[in-house]
């Protein structure tokens, strides 16, 4: 049986490769990604300036060096749906970036202990909250995706909870269990673990 963390965990293992500090986490260094369906690669290289002639077979684990020496972004295809690590994953760019007809995810957490996941469709935003503090929602349709909530657990428990707690970790799990889940494919083989692409940016 899986760790209740274990999305959030294979993450985190995937990134932080030896010789980066023990006590760094996700929110500490910052993440941010992005899955959009409804724009090809030519059109996505417009946007985030990739010279897609740099492309070259990268695993998730390698972008961090990457990113450090040349700015590269990891670009994965899987299905319908692309992902850009880093990327920017605020409401105002999913917005931006989906208008005419695409849709598009993004998770964020950042070393103030926040953490975000939206979903917009079409230029609009249809559902964001954060998943550790899941009782707040924005958008048209605050709860389009609880359908595919089923034994995910989001609200984190409070300090004198001590028995079956949910921490931050796997409400982080969750959310990507739910992101993969809407996406029809598999979070850890389809993404993480698998070989995809690093892209440097132009000139």
């Amino acid at each position: 049986m899986q760790s209740q963390t274990y999305l959030h965990d294979l993450l985190a293992s995937t990134l932080f490769t030896e010789g980066l500090d023990g006590d760094m986490d996700l929110w500490t260094l910052g993440f941010s990604a992005i899955w959009i369906k409804g724009a090809n690669l030519d059109a996505l290289a417009t946007i985030y300036q990739l010279d897609l002639s740099t492309r070259t077979p990268c695993y998730l684990s390698e972008i961090l060096d990457q990113n450090i020496d040349d700015g590269s972004l990891w670009v994965a295809e899987a299905g319908d749906w692309i992902s850009i690590v880093p990327a920017n994953a605020d409401r105002d760019h999913l917005l931006s970036m989906t208008a005419g007809g695409r849709e598009a995810l993004g998770l964020s957490m950042d070393i103030s202990n926040r953490d975000y996941l939206h979903y917009a469709r079409d230029g609009r935003l249809v559902t964001s909250f954060s998943p550790s503090q899941p009782e707040l929602r924005f958008g048209d349709d605050p709860y389009a995706l609880d359908h595919l909530m089923d034994g995910l657990r989001f609200q984190i428990s409070a300090d004198d909870v001590f028995d079956d707690r949910v921490d931050r970790e796997e409400s982080i799990s969750s959310a990507l269990a739910l992101i993969g889940r809407f996406m029809g494919t598999d979070m850890a083989t389809d993404w993480f673990e698998a070989q995809h692409s690093c892209i440097r940016p132009t000139s």
